[in-house]
């Protein structure tokens, strides 16, 4: 899934490409992508984009009309750029491919998605703010007022384990699964610690890893093609998406928890005391 830095760099993409152009054609290919009706994606069209700006996970581009074209790209979803779009319609129901938006100039981007899981979600909105997981998005960990006061506020009454807590988008907006293992390994910390248990010296460290996992990763996607994000995502993570491997700062072996539909990474040396965590679904498995 894109999180905060991958969209961010999209966001720094489009701005590139899209500022400044007349959307032509916005054509909705995959039926279940597109979740409002009014306006009709239709009124997009003709719009010149004036800014691109990002909202936790969401991509937001923003037209001289006052119309938003706001999208989510949820687990599988990617953004696509072509140089030159293909000629003539694509076909609906066949293949990856959920929207298209094309420029005055026969540039364009596609919205694609693979899976069976159809979660990609598309809006046309005046305000952003109509968007429900826009609206209940909590802070943007990367905003200059995202001090450590405000990181301690937040976590002070929060009594689920810290996995959960930094993938809650009402709660910090822009972590997923990916990052979530990525900043708790930088902070050395168990994903299954209470939020609400960290000392001030726990969470200034919290904060720090926070900060500075994201900021590194933005840093890391900038000026990298849209194409080539997902890769430059994977070869920055150090245990998530790892398990068996060597851990980069002590050695020892990755290791992994799965759930229903998500699972987590992590080093037991660097988080845990070297203790392996509890593997519940992989316990059941065994009895």
């Amino acid at each position: 899934m894109p999180e905060l830095p991958e969209v961010e760099a999209l966001t720094d993409f489009l701005t590139e490409h899209l500022a400044g152009r007349r959307m032509v054609r916005v054509l909705p290919v995959a039926v279940s992508v597109l979740k409002t009706y009014d306006p009709p994606v239709t009124a997009l069209e003709g719009g010149r984009v004036t800014a691109v700006r990002r909202h936790g996970k969401f991509l937001d581009v923003e037209t001289d009309g006052g119309l938003h074209l706001v999208a989510h790209l949820a687990r599988a979803g990617w953004l696509h750029w072509r140089d030159r779009l293909p000629d003539g319609p694509p076909k609906p129901g066949r293949g990856p491919l959920a929207l298209r938006v094309a420029l005055e100039t026969g540039e364009g981007f596609e919205l694609t998605e693979a899976g069976t899981q159809k979660r990609l979600a598309v809006y046309v909105v005046r305000d952003p703010r109509e968007v429900p997981g826009i609206a209940r998005l909590g802070p943007d960990p990367l905003a200059a007022d995202f001090d450590e006061e405000r990181f301690a506020a937040l976590l002070k009454d929060e009594r689920r384990q810290l996995k959960g807590a930094l993938r809650d988008q009402s709660l910090i907006a822009g972590v997923g699964n990916a990052y979530s293992d990525e900043i708790l390994h930088a902070a050395k910390m168990s994903p299954f610690k209470l939020a609400a248990s960290l000392t001030p010296q726990e969470t200034h460290r919290l904060y720090e890893a926070l900060r500075g996992t994201l900021a590194e990763a933005v840093e890391r996607s900038r000026g990298v093609a849209a194409g080539r994000l997902k890769s430059e995502k994977k070869t920055g993570l150090r245990v998530h998406g790892r398990t068996g491997e060597p851990c980069p700062v002590c050695g020892d072996t990755v290791r992994e928890v799965s759930f229903s539909d998500s699972s987590l990474q992590y080093c037991p040396t660097c988080q845990t005391g070297g203790k392996p965590l509890a593997d519940r679904r992989l316990s059941r498995l065994l009895k």
